[in-house]
């Protein structure tokens, strides 16, 4: 079997560690058949040949695609310049991808610059109540998703309108566009669908001073990501899995 190529773009070690362990877990997947890449720590190497992989997944991470240049530290400056430089590929060649939260943001902003900004949409760090669109309940990865289901989130920035080519798979009433394809295989999800509710409850220690919510609320965040029901996400990325591995 091809791996899986999976970006992670997180700095935070224990972050990081926690999103990739989470990725293996929801998505049936053991470290002997995926490929990861901290591209906090590392570049992708030049000689990368996406042909050799089942698909692949980015993680989240605290940057925002939509920031001035000027605004941007140096590592996420390169961690952006990064990604994007896969997705003409990805998109022309029409690679298997699941880019999420942060990976919305990439696609989005290759496919139309602008489409992503903090303008509107931004989501606190909460279950948010998603609903599977028409299109979407044709889509393969949806294939077992209750029509309405949770799903944590917690961005500040977002995709304001569907740029060309894409599909409308899930929608919100506080953010629309919660997933989306362009092409056949090439998707992004604006919630988390590697996040249950141990992992939530590690980034919420680890981000409560980096703008998403005052610190102060950490506790109570907490307590409600626990309460929340959120099972369906871990689906859909096990369907993407198990869809392109081969």
């Amino acid at each position: 079997m091809n791996p899986f190529l999976i970006l992670q773009l997180r700095p935070e070690t224990d972050a990081s560690d926690d999103e990739f362990q989470a990725f293996l877990s929801k998505g049936g997947l053991d470290k002997d058949h995926v490929h990861r890449i901290r591209l906090d720590q590392q570049n992708i190497p030049a000689d990368l040949n996406l042909n050799n992989y089942a698909g692949v997944i980015v993680g989240g991470g605290p940057g925002c695609v939509s920031d001035a240049p000027e605004k941007k530290a140096p590592i996420e400056a390169r961690i952006e310049a990064q990604c994007l430089a896969l997705m003409p590929k990805i998109t022309t060649q029409d690679i298997p991808f699941l880019g999420c939260c942060y990976g919305i943001g990439i696609l989005g902003h290759h496919l139309e610059p602008g489409s992503v900004s903090k303008e509107n949409y931004g989501e606190p760090v909460s279950a948010s109540a998603c609903e599977i669109t028409d299109d979407g309940r044709a889509d393969p990865l949806l294939d077992g998703i209750p029509k309405t289901f949770e799903a944590f989130v917690g961005h500040k920035e977002a995709m304001q309108h569907l740029p060309e080519g894409c599909q409308h798979l899930v929608s919100s009433p506080r953010c629309p566009f919660q997933m989306i394809r362009y092409g056949q295989n090439v998707y992004a999800t604006q919630f988390h669908p590697e996040a249950d509710a141990n992992t939530f409850e590690t980034r919420i220690g680890i981000y409560k001073h980096h703008g998403y919510f005052p610190p102060e609320e950490a506790e109570a965040l907490i307590d409600m990501v626990h309460a929340a029901n959120v099972h369906a996400p871990a689906k859909i990325l096990r369907n993407f899995v198990t869809r392109y591995r081969v």
